[in-house]
């Protein structure tokens, strides 16, 4: 079983063994979603199935959502539902990538652990990784599959919502770590929210920093020495991540735990739904 990572190479070794596998493609654009079709029909791993960030792994459905913000999760019993509907089932190893560096497939590796999935992993490198390893490809639309049943177990990972960051906000029992840029944590520049800024005494790690050049994850060793600089002797069990809409807060999770920190929350409603409920308060800075 993979639970965090996985390489292409590990990938390729399961699919020879007959091992049960699924493996899910979560490319996108967040500045142009519309594209999102179109990467899965142009190329992607041989036999992988689509997971649309905006379709699939959010929902704008009145009282469907768990959370509020850009990108809202659904119901765990609806992603369930999803789930089997694609042929995935509970004995599966589940693998997750994108070609964007690992920016969306986080969101559905942490969606599988809500949903009590252990074994779920991101492909380390991508789309990308699995070309150079001389991986198969697909294109043109989702072949149909047959439904399965994928049952629900007891949540792997927290979930925080904005009235528990709000009530434990200032309190040694909560560091918030938010996974922007830098400019949009300073309020410089606010492409996508109505507000600029970040939520006060929030540390910043942009996301981008846990990975190399390639797009794979740093080394559990370099990622430990980043991250113990950021807590600054601040204890791994407060950390609350964040991001614009809790999806690019996730590679910072699996940052955390490749360096050995363990499972840290996640507040999926992020800066998109704090910013925009009346009462809290916005730093800059």
């Amino acid at each position: 079983m993979y639970p965090l990572l996985i390489t292409a190479a590990q990938l390729q070794a399961l699919q020879t063994q007959g091992t049960p596998c699924a493996v899910l493609d979560c490319s996108f654009d967040l500045m142009k979603p519309e594209m999102a079709d179109g990467f899965f029909a142009s190329e992607r791993i041989a036999g992988a199935l689509p997971a649309h960030l905006d379709k699939d792994l959010s929902t704008h459905q009145p009282g469907q959502a768990v959370n509020g913000g850009r990108h809202p999760l659904p119901q765990r019993e609806r992603v369930a539902q999803w789930l089997g509907s694609l042929g995935i089932h509970n004995g599966m190893q589940i693998v997750v990538y994108d070609r964007n560096k690992s920016q969306y497939c986080g969101r559905l590796w942490w969606m599988l652990k809500w949903l009590g999935h252990e074994a779920v992993a991101v492909l380390d490198g991508g789309l990308q990784a699995w070309k150079d390893a001389g991986g198969g490809l697909d294109a043109g639309p989702a072949l149909p599959t047959a439904p399965a049943r994928f049952e629900l177990k007891t949540p792997l990972r927290q979930l925080v919502l904005t009235d528990a960051v709000s009530a434990a906000l200032g309190q040694p029992t909560q560091t918030v770590v938010d996974a922007r840029a830098g400019a949009r944590y300073r309020g410089e520049v606010e492409p996508l929210d109505p507000v600029a800024g970040h939520i006060p005494g929030a540390l910043n790690r942009p996301f981008t920093e846990n990975f190399t050049e390639d797009g794979r994850f740093k080394s559990p060793e370099q990622l430990k020495s980043e991250w113990a600089q950021v807590l600054a002797g601040r204890p791994a069990s407060s950390v609350v991540h964040h991001c614009g809409s809790g999806v690019t807060a996730v590679p910072n999770v699996i940052a955390m735990e490749l360096a050995g920190f363990g499972p840290t929350a996640l507040y999926a409603g992020s800066w998109s739904e704090w910013c925009r409920t009346p009462g809290l308060p916005c730093a800059q800075g």
